[in-house]
């Protein structure tokens, strides 16, 4: 597994990479992660820890599109590069139990800790006005 890899230079720099038992216990992030850390054990947390959240692959355009919707708005999300198994570790429901990703999974969003979907989902609940009342609700945005 390669590890969840923070998405591009203009995104909020995260170390998730494994610490081993040589590394510092000093680490300036709050992300690193113990190396017995399970992948969706790590995505769970890093989703917990965050108010906006975009899974993605690398290169992946609809990404791209998610940050700049969100930049637009205000919003600076955590963007974090998944390999496939990884991928295949997101949540496939929301909290309710209903089903929110399509299968290929990428781009997810979430925010406050909830599956928003794919770049479709997201730019469905900008144009129907509830985006920025979620994103001030979960306090990734104050108006």
């Amino acid at each position: 597994m390669q590890g969840l890899r923070p998405c591009s230079n203009d995104v909020v720099p995260l170390d998730l990479t494994p610490m081993t038992n040589s590394a510092s216990s000093s680490s300036s992030s709050s992300l690193s992660i113990d190396v017995d850390e399970s992948a969706e054990s790590r995505i769970q947390r890093i989703i917990s820890e965050h108010p906006v959240v975009i899974f993605a692959r690398s290169s992946c355009c609809m990404c791209h599109v998610m940050k700049n919707l969100l930049a637009t708005i205000g919003v600076h999300p955590a963007v974090i590069e998944l390999d496939d198994r990884e991928m295949a570790a997101l949540p496939l429901s929301d909290n309710n139990g209903t089903q929110a990703l399509p299968n290929n999974r990428a781009p997810t969003v979430f925010i406050g800790g909830t599956c928003i979907g794919g770049l479709e989902s997201l730019v469905a609940l900008h144009v129907s006005g509830r985006l920025v009342p979620r994103l001030v609700e979960v306090g990734a945005l104050w108006v």
